[in-house]
C-alpha cells in the first residue's frame, strides 16, 4: 500500500510540474491597426454666389467684375479648379455667352473668365492648359474668378448665364 501511495504522489508531482510548465509557456500573434487617408475636396461658392455686372446702359464698355471660389482640399492634395460657361457657344477656354430668358432680345452678349485681376490668364475647363492648380492645404482657400464684358452695346433686357464649378484632385 505504501508503494501506491508513493507512486501516486510521484505521479501527481510529474503532473503538477507539466501543469505548471503549461502554465507558464505562451503563444502569441499580432494583429495591425490601420487606417488609410483618401484624398477630398469640396468646393462652394462665394457670398454673393454670382458675379454680377449690376445694370450698366448700352453704352458701357470693359465692364469687369469678380466672385470668389472657396475651395478645401486634404493637405498635399493637388487640385485643378475648372470653369465651363453653360449658355450656346460657351467654351472650355473660359468664354461664356450671356443670354435672355425671353424672347425679347435674340443678343448674345460675350464674356470671359480670368484666374488674374489684369485678364490675362484665361480661366477655362482644360486640366493642364486653363484651370488653376493649386495644392491642399487641409483649410478653405479662396480663389477669385475675374469676368470681363467688352461692351454692353445691346438690347436692354436681363441677360443670365450659369458656371459650372469643376475641381478635379
Amino acid at each position: 500500500m505504501l508503494l501506491k501511495k508513493t507512486l501516486l504522489a510521484a505521479a501527481m508531482v510529474a503532473l503538477g510540474g507539466f501543469a505548471a510548465s503549461a502554465a507558464g509557456s505562451t503563444a502569441t500573434t499580432n494583429f495591425k491597426v490601420t487606417l488609410t487617408i483618401t484624398s477630398t475636396c469640396s468646393v462652394a461658392t462665394g457670398t454673393p454666389a454670382d458675379i454680377t455686372f449690376g445694370s450698366q446702359p448700352s453704352t458701357a464698355t470693359a465692364l469687369a467684375a469678380s466672385n470668389s471660389i472657396s475651395v478645401n482640399c486634404s493637405t498635399g492634395t493637388p487640385y485643378d479648379i475648372g470653369l465651363l460657361p453653360t449658355n450656346t457657344g460657351g467654351t472650355a477656354l473660359g468664354t461664356g455667352n450671356l443670354l435672355t430668358s425671353d424672347s425679347k432680345s435674340a443678343d448674345s452678349i460675350p464674356y470671359k473668365l480670368f484666374q488674374d485681376s489684369l485678364s490675362t490668364k484665361a480661366w477655362g475647363n482644360t486640366v493642364g492648359t486653363n484651370t488653376l492648380h493649386d495644392t491642399g492645404t487641409g483649410g478653405p482657400v479662396s480663389k477669385t474668378v475675374y469676368a470681363t464684358i467688352a461692351s454692353a452695346d445691346f438690347t436692354p433686357d436681363s441677360y443670365t448665364d450659369t458656371v459650372d464649378v469643376t475641381v478635379t484632385y
